[in-house]
């Protein structure tokens, strides 16, 4: 009996450390100097983080530190999707940042034509928003992974459920 071997691609974040990046983001806006007057909150709900703040100048060292807190968190760039600043009450501005997970249609086609394409003997099926990919040989998933790393898709895939 032939057994095949299995994993699924999908694009996600660690939710924990999501909200410790927010809470560290919110602490060092309180103590900065440059930042400490200017009334900013950056605030996570269940898809998006909100951003409060007086100028789009703080605004831009807000993303800065947010940046920093989430790369070090090991927390990709790209599943932030920064949507169009706001002008709110007493001069002050607002932005939602998309929070992005999921792997979208066209992509998980981009990335089962990939990989049909490229190795022949794997097979790339499109579930939902993640995308399976089975072989008869683990070596052959390897070098899925290996082809999915080499490439520059504007979301960020992890390789889940490999057996």
């Amino acid at each position: 009996m032939a057994s095949t071997y299995s994993f699924d691609i999908v694009s996600d974040f660690d939710r924990q450390e999501m909200v410790n990046t927010v809470d560290q983001t919110a602490r060092e806006i309180q103590s900065r100097y440059d930042l400490k007057d200017t009334k900013s909150t950056v605030e996570l709900g269940e898809d998006k983080i909100s951003i409060n703040t007086d100028s789009e100048f703080t605004l831009d060292a807000i993303h800065g530190i947010l940046r920093a807190k989430a790369a070090k968190r090991n927390l990709s760039l790209k599943i932030f999707e920064y949507g169009k600043v706001e002008s709110a009450s007493g001069s002050r501005v607002r932005q939602e940042v998309v929070l992005k997970r999921g792997i979208s249609q066209e992509l998980a086609k981009k990335i089962s034509k990939l990989i049909r394409d490229e190795l022949k003997k794997v097979q790339a099926s499109i579930q939902g928003d993640a995308v399976r990919v089975s072989s008869k040989s683990k070596d052959d998933l390897q070098e899925v992974i290996q082809l999915l790393k080499q490439q520059d898709y504007p979301a960020a895939l992890q390789f889940t459920n490999y057996r």
